[in-house]
């Protein structure tokens, strides 16, 4: 088993954004009934580490020769005491903007309680090189487990611990990869810039430019309840689209919606969606699994006052079929670095129009003995890129939690409230 080795470009360039203001790293938030105490987290902490090898492990090492290094690592833990529920969300945006201590952990834990304490806020930061949304997700439940077995006195002996993952290179199937792999990557960089040359789609304007490092990330939490969540999946079944195309849709719209406020008639957008590369791999990978197992796919849209919701969603489908289908997916992730360099070097210009991950059904019980998960959801932070309209989507127990991202003062959260309410209303009118 390989736990040190030198990180892959794709996790190198997490670190170096973590540097800056800790962009991309990966916030988790459960809800949980039951009334959790520190130090049955603090125990639970101790044997998830043994169960995940990155999480006894730190980074070292200067930006051009950066290490994993595994260690006896104490996992931060910081309890916090609040008046109301609503307070969580003055947690979570002080968590938002404090990047990873990576020399010393690649994750840190909050738990939040409250004078009714039968009710917890339970959040986790963890590094974007080597987590995501997904594995984040899993590994709430993975907590909540080891504090259910705690409290019932029945934790095991000897916890079994996963294979830490090899870098991404080595687990793209050869079909994918290929004798002349250097140059194909190579020919898709240019290939996406003379794309993006061609179409020059718009991007949401700065109200305000200052430089990355100075940025703040924030976040907007809105809600689809059972009732609507389920008819948004039947409707979308029924229209031959997904719940991806309808939310990269409703957003696209919003974003013009502004736009066409500043005369523009006929507007060229782009939207990035993030895709799940676990069952595309040469072997699958568990999502228990921690790992940045994730990638993208650039859609372009062209858009004015006469466009159907509904049609908007099936290109967005389409489109993402097609690059599902080719190795567009593996180049992403594997020339991600150059692609945040390049982004970086033009940091007034919003890399993309609108942003949607959106992890979909969560297979997670509810249930954990004296523990009830009563929500969970997740947000990659987003601090230097400044102007996208981003999203981060969870659906559990048949609610749908979206977490809108943003870089400030590049966006106001009043502007992005504005932008929330019209593609929620795309939504609802679509229904």
């Amino acid at each position: 088993m390989t736990i040190n080795r030198k990180l892959a470009p794709n996790e190198q360039i997490m670190e170096i954004l973590n540097r800056n203001v800790g962009t991309l790293n990966i916030l988790t938030i459960s809800c949980i009934k039951g009334g959790l105490k520190e130090e049955i987290i603090r125990r639970a902490l101790d044997l998830i580490k043994c169960r995940h090898p990155r999480l006894n492990s730190r980074i070292v090492g200067h930006v051009d020769s950066l290490q994993f290094s595994f260690g006896n690592i104490k996992i931060p833990l910081r309890v916090v005491q609040k008046q109301s529920i609503e307070q969580w969300q003055e947690v979570a945006l002080e968590e938002l903007n404090q990047p990873i201590d990576s020399n010393k952990s690649l994750a840190r834990v909050v738990l939040i309680s409250f004078p009714n304490d039968q009710i917890n806020y339970l959040m986790t930061i963890l590094h974007h090189a080597i987590s995501d949304g997904l594995s984040t997700v899993h590994l709430h439940s993975e907590i909540l487990t080891y504090c259910q077995k705690i409290v019932e006195g029945k934790i095991e002996e000897n916890i079994s611990s996963l294979r830490p993952l090899s870098k991404l290179q080595e687990l793209i199937p050869k079909s994918k990869w290929g004798k002349f792999a250097a140059i194909k990557r190579i020919l898709f960089l240019l290939l996406l810039k003379l794309k993006q040359d061609l179409y020059r789609p718009k991007t949401l304007r700065f109200n305000k430019c200052i430089p990355p490092e100075l940025r703040r990330c924030n976040m907007v939490q809105r809600k689809l309840n059972q009732e609507i969540t389920a008819q948004l999946i039947q409707v979308c079944r029924k229209e031959r689209t997904t719940v991806q195309g309808a939310l990269c849709a409703a957003m696209i719209l919003a974003a013009s919606r502004e736009m066409e406020s500043e005369n523009r008639a006929k507007l060229r957008l782009s939207c990035c969606s993030c895709v799940d590369l676990r069952n595309r791999l040469k072997n699958p990978v568990n999502r228990n699994n921690l790992g940045i197992l994730a990638s993208a796919i650039i859609s372009l849209h062209t858009v004015d006052k006469n466009t159907s919701f509904w049609d908007l969603a099936r290109d967005v489908r389409q489109q993402l079929k097609t690059g599902l289908e080719s190795e567009v997916i593996f180049n992403m992730a594997l020339m991600s670095k150059n692609i945040y360099e390049s982004a970086l070097s033009r940091p007034n210009e919003a890399p993309m129009t609108v942003g949607v991950t959106n992890i979909g059904q969560i297979d997670i019980p509810n249930d954990y003995g004296l523990f009830q998960l009563e929500e969970i959801s997740f947000a990659p932070v987003e601090a230097v890129f400044g102007g996208v309209f981003g999203v981060a989507v969870t659906t559990f127990q048949g609610t749908m939690v979206l977490n809108f991202m943003f870089s400030e003062p590049s966006m106001s959260k009043k502007r992005i409230e504005i932008l929330v309410n019209h593609a929620f209303s795309y939504i609802v009118n679509a229904l």
